[in-house]
Order: C-alpha cells, then structure tokens, then sequence
C-alpha cells in the first residue's frame, strides 16, 4: 500500500510518459507476435522503411490495421466506462454491463438481416441508434422506482435489458439464416480489419475522446455531488446529455468494429483512479492508454494462446473481467481504497 501511494503522489506528466512508453512497446510486441512469423526488425521496417517483402506486406495490411483497432477500440470502451462510472457515481457501471453494446449488437444484426447491402458507415449509425436504444431502457427501468438510481437497480436492470436485446439479436440471426455473420462480427475481435474500416471509426472515436477530455472538469464534480455542481454554475442538463452523446459514440464506434465486448470499461477506470486518483481530467487520458494497453495484450494473447487458431478476444477479456467484477462488488465498489 505504501508503494501505491508513493505511485499516486508521483507527478501526471510522469505517469503518463510511462503509460505512452508501454503502450508503444506494446504495440511493437504486438505487431510482432502472431501465426506469421515475424521479427521485431521486420515490424522496424515495415514502420519506418519502404522495404517490400512478405513480412512487410502483412503487417501494413493485416497486422496494424489491427493492432490500431485495438488501441481504439480499447481506449473507446475504457473512456466511455469510466464516463459512466462519474456520471452516475457507480462503480459497477460499464458499457457492456448497462445495455450498450447489446443494443448495438441488436442494431447491428438487424442492419445485416434488412439492409444486407449496407456499407460500413450505415452499420456504425446503427450501432450508434441501437447503443442509445439500450442506455435509455436501461435508465428508464431503473428510474422507475422511487428513490433514484442505485448501483445495484442499474446493474440489474442492465443485465435484464441485454439478455433481452441479445436475445433479439440471436432471433434475428436464426430467423434470417445470418446467425454466422452476426457471430463472427459480435465474437469480439479485431479479425480482417481494414484501413477503410478506420478511417471511418478512428475519427469517430478521437472526436468522443477529444469531448469527454473537453468535459473532464464538470465530470469531476458531477462524480461527487450535482449540487456543488449547481452551486457552481453548470447547466448539469446539458452537461449530462453531451457526456451520454459522448459514451454512446464511444460504445457504438467500438461495437461497430469489433463486436460486444463486456467488462473493459470496468475494469480499466478502477485501475486508473488507483494511479492517478478521482480528477477526471486525469483519469480520461490515463484510461485512454491503459484501455489500449490491455486491449493489446488481450488481442496478442488470443492470437497466440493456441496458434495458428484465434481465441475471441471477448472470452480472453471475460475471464479476468468476471472475477474483476466479483471482487468490486465484495468490496462495495472500493477495490483501491
């Protein structure tokens, strides 16, 4: 306990060069271990040289259009989480746990079934519309009781509400005969990414990013108590409604390049606030390059656990998420303190 403390004092900007450092060296790690054979000199060239070979080629048109969906994606999902966890001032928030990415999953499947001809940014706004779809069911369930929202009411009104939508999603795939390519793109991974694919969602996801980090001073003080936040002169409406814009983008972006994926958003801002403590002006950037960070590691470890065969990237997450979320809620939500 002594040495985390010793972590928290130590100065931001500090901590952030080190978590740019461990990114970067994870990419490169990541980049270099797969099915293919590859070296870390055959990743230097393919990064800073013209060099053309087998290696080269694969890892400008396969491996780093992945890897770069990874760092995105899980930045994307770990902002959005954390956003969530302030807005609400409950630990147990998360993206895939409050019905998000089931409604995009539901969006997305049903853009596949009646719209088979759609292009990649019509299957995102579908994600987007089917992300705020479940947000706001499960908000209006757990609003419905007197007495406001509780961790417990939203996390349970959130499980009701994906089971539902991701029921819908499997009728969907059974009824239309597509179950095989709703599978494949909600599995969770990052599998056949194209530089076209990006170009689309990269924007998407910096602009949310750029917006939550915009509105990172007002979520600190929404995350300890709407009042102080009047008493100081915000318009917490519009306040709210810009940061659920924020989360939905960032949900319905990620699920619209890898399929559902749960426990992420979780995970990565109770890690962060151990580092750098309750200032969402902290908090947004670190969880920004820790989700990148893990989904990296995730992605590499499913990739090489039983090579040449890929391991979903979901199931590689769910299993340290579960045990993640067992403990958080033994311990009332302070896993840190």
């Amino acid at each position: 306990m002594t040495t985390l403390k010793r972590w928290q004092t130590t100065p931001f900007i500090y901590k952030i060069a080190i978590a740019l450092l461990a990114l970067a060296s994870m990419f490169i790690v990541a980049c270099s271990f797969g099915a293919a054979e590859t070296t870390f000199r055959d990743v230097w060239l393919a990064l800073f040289s013209n060099v053309k070979n087998d290696a080269t080629v694969m890892l400008r048109e396969i491996r780093f259009p992945r890897e770069v969906a990874a760092i995105f994606v899980g930045a994307g999902l770990s902002v959005s989480g954390a956003i969530m966890q302030g807005l609400t001032r409950n630990p147990l928030a998360d993206p895939g746990l409050l019905g998000l990415t089931a409604g995009a999953s539901a969006a997305l499947a049903a853009t596949i079934a009646f719209m088979p001809s759609a292009n990649y940014i019509m299957v995102t706004i579908a994600c987007f519309i089917g992300a705020a779809i479940g947000t706001v069911m499960v908000f209006s369930i757990g609003a419905m009781k007197k007495g406001g929202f509780s961790p417990l009411r939203i996390v349970l009104a959130g499980a009701a509400v994906s089971a539902f939508l991701f029921a819908i999603s499997e009728g969907i795939g059974l009824y239309f005969k597509i179950s095989k390519s709703v599978s494949m793109w909600t599995a969770g991974g990052m599998i056949g990414t194209s530089w076209n694919q990006l170009q689309v969602l990269i924007p998407i996801i910096a602009i949310g990013i750029a917006g939550a980090l915009m509105l990172s001073r007002q979520l600190t003080i929404l995350s300890l108590n709407e009042e102080v936040a009047v008493g100081l002169g915000q318009k917490i409406t519009q306040v709210k409604m810009i940061l659920f814009v924020i989360i939905v983008i960032l949900a319905g972006a990620s699920v619209a390049l890898v399929g559902n994926m749960a426990f992420i958003g979780l995970m990565v801002p109770h890690i962060v606030r151990a580092i750098v403590g309750t200032d969402y002006r902290f908090i947004i950037p670190m969880s920004a390059i820790i989700g990148a960070i893990f989904m990296l590691l995730a992605d590499t470890v499913g990739r090489t656990i039983h090579a040449p065969y890929e391991t979903p990237v979901a199931a590689i997450v769910a299993t340290v998420g579960l045990p993640f979320f067992l403990i958080i809620v033994r311990k009332g939500g302070n896993l840190f303190s």
